[in-house]
C-alpha cells in the first residue's frame, strides 16, 4: 500500500510538471532579460526596479491560492548575442516567461530564438512579454504566437503624434534625428509618410541617423539643426543618445520643439530644467500627471519609497494580465497561458485594454506630455525632483493609433 501511494504521488507530480497545472500559491519566475550595464543601463535598471515593485504589490494583494511571481534578472548588455546566452540561461533555470523592452533588435532576435525553441523542444517553450520594444515587425511579418507586446509600436506612436501635429500650425520645418537601427528607421519612415499625408505643408529639412551609443558630443548635430532653421525635432533616441542630445541643445540654447519617445526615462528629466519648458515632449503609454487615480497612487507611493519616478506602467498591465491568464487557464503551461492571453480584455487603471488576437498587440490609450513647471496647470507631480514635470497635452484612445497588421500567426495545436 505504501508503494502504491508513492507511485500515485509520482504520477501526480509528473502530470503537474508535464501539463503545467497551476498549483495553489505556485511561484512563477519571470526572466527579465535586458540592458543592465553600459550607456543604456539607467533605463534597464529603472525598469527592473519598477517591475519588481509591481510584482511585490501584485503578490501582496493576491489570495494564498493565487500564483505568485518572482523576477529573475539577466543582463544582456544590450547585445543580441548576449541576449541569446541569457535566454538559454533562463531556460536552463526552468523559467518559462520572459520580459524585455530595451531595443527592438534584441526583441526580434529573441522572437526568432523562441520560435525555434518551441519547434525543437515544445516542452521548454517560453512566452515573451514585451514591455516596450516598438518595431512594427514584431506584430506584422515577424509576429509570433509566443510574443505579446504591451506597449504601442513606433508606427502607432507616429500615427498619434502626427494627428496632434495637424493642429500645430506653428510647426513648419521638421528635423528627423534617429538612431540607426530598425526602430529609428521605422520612426523616420512613418513620420515622413504620415506627415506627408496629414501635413504636406511641413518641410522635412533633414533625415539623419546616428550610430547607437557611440556619440559623446552632440554639439555638431545641434549646430546643424540650428543651421537648417528647423522649428521641431522628432527623435526616437533613448538612453545616452537622448540625454546627451538634449544636454547639447540646452547648452547651445536651441529654441526648438523636441518630440521624443523617451524624455521621461531615468536621467533625462534631471538635465532639462527651465530650458525644456514647452519645448520637450514625450509620447508614452502613461504619464504621472494623467487623470488616472489608481496609477497616480502607485506612482506617488513608489516615489516616496525610492525617491525615483514610476514610469513603466506597461509592467502593470503585463503582470496583471499574466496573473489573470494563469488563473483563467488554471495552468502555468506557456502554451495554455498564451492561448488565454489572446483576445483578453483587462480593466486597467487606464481603462479597458485588449490584447489583439490577430497579432498580439495591446490596444490601449496613448499620452503626449509636454515639459512644464510644477504647480502650473496640469502639473501636480514633478519628475526626478526637478520642480518640473510633464503635463498631459493629449490623450488618444486606442482606435486613433491603431494600425493594420500583416501578421499571419502560426499557432501550435491547442
Amino acid at each position: 500500500m505504501h508503494f502504491l501511494t508513492r507511485v500515485r504521488c509520482y504520477l501526480v507530480a509528473m502530470f503537474i510538471f508535464c501539463c503545467g497545472f497551476a498549483q495553489a500559491g505556485e511561484t512563477v519566475k519571470i526572466g527579465f532579460i535586458d540592458v543592465l550595464s553600459g550607456p543604456f543601463a539607467l533605463t534597464g535598471q529603472g525598469s527592473l526596479k519598477q517591475l519588481k515593485e509591481v510584482v511585490l504589490q501584485l503578490n501582496a494583494k493576491s489570495d494564498p491560492a493565487d500564483p505568485k511571481f518572482e523576477v529573475v534578472e539577466f543582463d544582456n548588455k544590450g547585445s543580441t548575442q548576449e541576449s541569446i546566452n541569457m535566454l538559454k540561461a533562463a531556460s536552463d533555470k526552468g523559467i518559462r516567461f520572459i520580459t524585455q523592452g530595451g531595443g527592438s533588435g534584441v526583441a526580434l532576435t529573441l522572437v526568432d530564438a523562441l520560435n525555434k525553441l518551441a519547434e525543437r523542444e515544445p516542452e521548454r517553450a517560453m512566452v515573451y512579454l514585451n514591455y516596450s520594444a516598438m518595431d512594427p515587425l514584431l506584430t506584422n511579418d515577424r509576429c509570433s504566437f509566443w510574443h505579446f507586446r504591451f506597449y504601442p509600436s513606433s508606427e502607432m506612436q507616429m500615427e498619434a503624434l502626427t494627428t496632434y501635429l495637424v493642429n500645430r500650425k506653428d510647426i513648419k520645418k521638421v528635423y528627423l534625428l534617429n538612431q540607426d537601427y530598425t526602430h529609428g528607421q521605422t520612426v523616420s519612415k512613418s513620420a515622413r509618410e504620415y506627415l506627408g499625408r496629414k501635413r504636406p505643408d511641413i518641410q522635412m529639412v533633414a533625415n539623419e541617423f546616428i550610430p547607437m551609443a557611440q556619440i559623446r558630443d552632440f554639439a555638431p548635430y545641434v549646430a546643424k539643426i540650428a543651421a537648417t532653421g528647423a522649428d521641431t525635432v522628432i527623435t526616437s533616441n533613448w538612453g545616452s543618445d537622448l540625454t546627451l542630445l538634449l544636454k547639447a541643445a540646452k547648452d547651445f540654447g536651441l529654441n526648438v520643439n523636441f518630440f521624443t519617445m523617451n524624455a521621461n526615462n531615468p536621467g533625462t528629466p534631471a538635465l532639462m530644467g527651465s530650458w525644456g519648458v514647452n519645448k520637450v515632449a514625450v509620447i508614452w503609454n502613461w504619464l504621472g500627471n494623467a487623470n488616472t487615480p489608481e496609477l497616480e497612487k502607485i506612482s506617488v507611493a513608489y516615489k516616496k519609497k525610492y525617491n525615483e519616478d514610476f514610469i513603466f506602467a506597461a509592467h502593470w498591465n503585463t503582470m496583471n494580465m499574466l496573473f489573470q491568464a494563469i488563473k483563467q487557464a488554471k495552468s502555468t503551461d506557456p502554451k495554455k497561458v498564451a492561448f488565454t492571453l489572446e483576445g483578453m480584455t483587462y480593466k486597467s487603471p487606464l481603462g479597458e485594454v485588449k490584447m489583439r488576437k490577430t497579432d498580439h498587440q495591446l490596444e490601449a490609450p496613448l499620452y503626449l506630455g509636454i515639459w512644464a513647471k510644477q504647480g502650473s496647470k496640469g502639473v501636480k507631480h514633478d519628475s526626478e525632483n526637478t520642480g518640473y514635470g510633464f503635463r498631459t497635452e493629449a490623450v488618444w484612445d486606442a482606435y486613433i493609433s491603431s494600425q493594420p497588421t500583416s501578421c499571419q500567426m502560426k499557432r501550435p495545436a491547442p
